[in-house]
C-alpha cells in the first residue's frame, strides 16, 4: 500500500510539473508550485526529487516513454511503411495535443534555462528515416528522392506543428496533419499507391 501511494505521488508530481513548466517555463517554475499542484507537501516532493532539474528529467523521461509507445503501436500494426509514416505523425500530433507530459517534455528540450539530456528529436529523425528506407525497399517511393532530405523536411514540419500547437491547438489537429500529407505525399509516393494511403489516421486507429 505504501509503495502504491509513493507511485501515485510521483506520478502526480510529474503531471503537476508538466503543467507548471508548460505554463510558466522552466526558469520561472518553482518546486512549491509543483508540490501545490500535486496536492502534496514540499517534503513529499523532496522525497522523490532532489531538485528542480531532477523533476525536469522525470518529465522528459515520462514524455519519451509515451512518445515511443505511440510510435511502436503504429509501427507494429503498419500495412506499409508510408502508411506507418503518416500514422505516426498523426499519433504524435494527438499525443502532443492531449498529453501535457508529452508536450512539455518536448518543450523542455528547447528551454535555455534547462540542461536537457533528451535525444527525442534525434530518435524521431532516425525513425522517420527508417520508415522512408523501408518505403524505398517496398518500391513505394518516387525514384531519385533523397531519404535524408525528405526525413529532415518531415521532422522540421512535425516539430513545427508541435511549437505552433502550444498557442493554437488547430496546428495539432488531424485535419492539419492530413493536409500536410496531402500536399507532400504526391511528391514521395508512386502515383499508383496514392489512392490507398490514408493521411487522416494511424494504422492503429488510436
Amino acid at each position: 500500500m505504501k509503495q502504491e501511494r509513493a507511485v501515485r505521488t510521483r506520478r502526480a508530481l510529474i503531471e503537476s510539473a508538466a503543467v507548471v513548466f508548460g505554463q510558466r517555463g522552466y526558469a520561472d517554475a518553482t518546486l512549491s508550485m509543483i508540490s501545490a499542484g500535486a496536492g502534496v507537501s514540499p517534503g513529499a516532493l523532496h522525497f522523490h526529487f532532489e531538485n528542480k532539474a531532477a523533476v525536469g528529467a522525470a518529465v522528459e523521461t515520462a514524455a519519451a516513454r509515451r512518445l515511443r509507445a505511440a510510435a511502436r503501436t503504429v509501427y507494429a500494426e503498419r500495412t506499409s511503411a508510408l502508411q506507418a509514416l503518416t500514422g505516426s505523425t498523426q499519433a504524435l500530433a494527438r499525443l502532443l495535443a492531449y498529453d501535457v507530459v508529452a508536450r512539455t517534455g518536448l518543450q523542455l528540450a528547447r528551454e535555455p534555462a534547462y540542461a536537457s539530456e533528451s535525444a527525442l528529436l534525434g530518435e524521431w529523425h532516425a525513425y522517420v528515416h527508417r520508415l522512408l528506407t523501408e518505403a524505398r525497399e517496398e518500391g513505394a517511393l518516387v525514384p531519385g528522392l533523397s531519404g535524408h532530405s525528405v526525413a529532415a523536411s518531415v521532422v522540421a514540419a512535425t516539430f513545427g506543428f508541435a511549437v505552433l500547437g502550444r498557442d493554437d491547438p488547430q496546428w495539432l489537429s488531424p485535419r492539419t496533419v492530413a493536409g500536410f500529407w496531402r500536399v507532400v505525399m504526391p511528391c514521395l509516393a508512386r502515383p499508383a499507391l496514392l489512392p490507398g494511403l490514408d493521411a487522416s489516421s494511424a494504422d492503429s486507429g488510436c
